[in-house]
């Protein structure tokens, strides 16, 4: 007896969201951008699954902006001319390319693959984000683009037909699977089950998978699912770049410990060196607290299952544990660099004061005067 035919699927009503995240400086004043920007723009605001007070928001709120733009062509989709740009104020931003989702839903795998680490849309999105940064210089402290780039899929997809007896997450998880991935390859029972096992529902029609590449999220008005994804996706990139950060405020605070006193140090060598520890431990410290205080979702139940299964895919608590961690090494470095500082300096009294009885006994053999 033959297998039935697996029913081809139709997406009615559908977008994908291309997210590329840049760090561009320490901090944004977002009242200055706001002044400098013509672009049509306004704050982010999430909304809510449930009645849940709306004070556990971005804090402060992002900046959106809209910029009109050419459309882009990715395999046989087109972006929308509309791109959207979010600013944070701890120094990072992102980029969003919209493509229609309307047509076989085989269509998904194609995108997914052709999106996975797109080179003209990066290239693209680094351009704008180069003339954001012209545009907003005066109002960005320590302005700096880096190298690194978070790059996120989107897949919403509000309706589909034939209407299926079982939601397309339970009966499709095989091709499910390969979109989350990018992957034509076919996948071992193994992967596919790991690729889908971050799911989450709020209703019997609504759904969000989550996975490292890319997510697909089922139902109307998933803006919200949307927007704790996308900022996620920021996170993840900060957790590196400050990882990196501290990496390198490890290695200049271990060369600092290493270096060889001077026998007679100049008067505040060792000062600056335990002050530059110490603002290299100061600056990581406060980055992770912005970055971490940001986005409050307490008191929405359902968006912070949404954050935790985020967390959970992108490995956010490996990389918050690793950043306390160097902090904890470079405190324990700045107190050892101080401890020393301060027996140089006891030292060097020591000496002085050695050097001061020696020249008062030696003054008392001479006489005083001509007699």
């Amino acid at each position: 007896m033959n297998a039935s035919p697996v029913t081809s699927l139709t997406i009615n009503k559908g977008t994908c969201y291309a997210v590329f995240a840049y760090d561009i400086g320490w901090s944004i004043d977002l009242e200055g951008v706001t002044r400098r920007i013509t672009a049509d723009r306004e704050r982010s605001r999430l909304r809510h699954k449930t009645r849940a007070p709306q004070y556990f928001e971005y804090r402060p709120a992002p900046l959106r902006l809209m910029q009109e733009g050419g459309s882009l062509s990715v395999g046989q989709y087109q972006s929308i001319p509309t791109v959207e740009v979010m600013v944070y104020d701890f120094g990072a931003v992102t980029i969003t390319y919209r493509f229609t989702l309307d047509g076989p839903f085989e269509g998904l795998l194609e995108l997914s693959e052709s999106l996975y680490e797109n080179q003209p849309l990066l290239t693209e999105s680094r351009k704008r984000v180069e003339q954001l940064v012209q545009a907003i210089y005066p109002s960005i402290e320590r302005p700096k683009i880096a190298k690194e780039v978070e790059d996120y899929i989107i897949f919403s997809i509000e309706s589909y037909s034939p209407e299926q007896s079982l939601p397309l997450w339970t009966s499709r998880k095989t091709e499910l699977a390969q979109v989350l991935r990018g992957e034509r390859t076919p996948l071992a029972d193994q992967e596919i089950q790991d690729a889908t096992s971050c799911r989450i529902s709020y209703g019997v029609g609504d759904a969000a998978l989550i996975d490292w590449h890319s997510a697909v999220i089922f139902g109307k008005e998933m803006d919200d699912v949307r927007a704790v994804l996308e900022f996620a996706n920021v996170e993840l990139l900060e957790m590196r770049m400050l990882d990196e950060q501290l990496d390198a405020a490890l290695d200049e605070g271990y060369a600092a410990l290493a270096r060889r006193p001077r026998l007679l140090p100049l008067p505040g060598l060792h000062d600056k060196d335990t002050t530059h520890i110490a603002q290299l431990q100061v600056d990581g410290a406060l980055l992770f607290e912005r970055v971490t205080n940001t986005l409050k979702l307490l008191g929405d139940q359902y968006l912070a299952r949404v954050y935790r299964l985020a967390s959970q895919r992108f490995h956010l608590e490996a990389w918050d544990a690793s950043i306390l961690r160097k902090l904890e090494t470079l405190e324990s470095i700045y107190g050892k660099m101080s401890d020393r500082a301060t027996t140089r300096r006891m030292e060097v009294l020591e000496w002085i004061i050695i050097v001061l009885i020696t020249i008062s006994i030696a003054v008392s053999f001479f006489p005083m005067g001509g007699h």
